[in-house]
This record gives C-alpha cells, structure tokens and sequence, in this order.
C-alpha cells in the first residue's frame, strides 16, 4: 500500500508506520504527533530524508466483533500521494479473525440501515499476526464511504454477506478534520 503499511499498536492506541522508505532512512528525532477524538486516534508523522520530505498522517479506532476478536479501523494519506479530491485516505480493517473471507475482490458492505456503501476489498498478508483487508481505494467509492462514516453512529461491516462488526463512529469526523489540517487538503466534501 504505497511503501508502507499501518497498524494499531497497544491498548493506548499508538500507530505505528513501517515500510521500505523508513528502512532507508534515519529516524526522525521527534515522536510522531498523536490527538484522541472521541474512539478516534490520529497520527502525523514528517519524514525527511534530505532530498525529500512527506508526512503520513493516519486516523484509527479500535473494536471487537460479536466473538470478541480485536480489530482496528484504519485510515491513511501521505503527502507524498494524490490528496482529496482526487484521491482519498486509504482504509484497512485488521481483525483478529481468520474465519473471515480472504482473497481479492471480496463484496463487502458498509453503514447502517439508512446508509450502505458497497465495496471491493482484498486481504493482505498479516500485519502483527493479525489478518488485514484493505478497500479498493477508487476516489467514489473511498468518498462514499467516508461520508457513510461521518454520518453513522456504528458503522455496520459485512464481507461476502458475513457480518464483520459493527464498529462505533464516535469522533470520525473530527479526525478526518485532523488528518486534513495535518496533511493539507480539504475535508469540506466528507466533514464540512
């Protein structure tokens, strides 16, 4: 996923970003920024490697499906990819769960029953042990479904007819505003 992946570390909700750009480059002296919106975490990191400097900025929330596994909802931009509006952070889900479709080009669903937006997803080799799936980034479709999130309370997840969980929104859109702010594009067409 454009060089690096993401993942939720710990129960305080740290993210932590990996990839082959930070492999060859010196880690930067300062911590990366963290803020806490609601269930919401958000995460900017600068990297500059002297020839060039981006941020990854990244927003997550943490919870459990109906058996109890653990999962993280995720979202990621870097500068140094196409911005809002012609792109659009990319989404991850990362469960505990290997009952779970896997493959690529999975139909999955999500929303409420007053909003549903319907999806493309694969797997993606585990990330901390945990299986991952990332949604098919198409700037409608990742639009869609971030106006789904700001405007649910719960956010309803099912793969290939399969309920996922039903993950709480609480503070999504003040962490979209964060991630936009961070990284320096418009949030007015997801949370105005």
């Amino acid at each position: 996923m454009r060089g690096f992946c993401l993942a939720l570390l710990g129960a305080v909700g740290w993210l932590a970003v990996c990839g082959s750009a930070l492999a060859q480059t010196q880690p930067a002296s300062e911590m990366p920024a963290t803020s806490t919106f609601g269930r919401w975490t958000t995460m900017v990191d600068a990297l500059d490697t002297g020839q060039d400097a981006h941020k990854t900025c990244a927003a997550s929330t943490a919870f459990f499906d109906a058996g109890g596994n653990s999962g993280t909802l995720t979202l990621s931009i870097s500068t140094g990819d196409a911005l809002p509006p012609d792109a659009y952070p990319a989404v991850m889900i990362t469960i505990d769960n290997r009952n779970l479709p896997t493959g690529k080009k999975i139909a999955a669903i999500f929303g409420d029953p007053g909003v549903k937006v319907s999806a493309t997803i694969d797997s993606n080799d585990a990330i901390n042990g945990r299986p991952s799936w990332t949604i098919e980034n198409q700037a409608k479709t990742s639009l869609a479904l971030l106006r789904a999130m700001r405007k649910v309370t719960s956010l309803d997840v099912t793969f290939a007819k399969q309920a996922v969980a039903s993950i709480p929104m609480d503070g999504f859109t003040k962490a979209y505003r964060n991630l936009g702010a961070a990284c320096g594009f418009p949030t007015k067409d997801v949370a105005p």
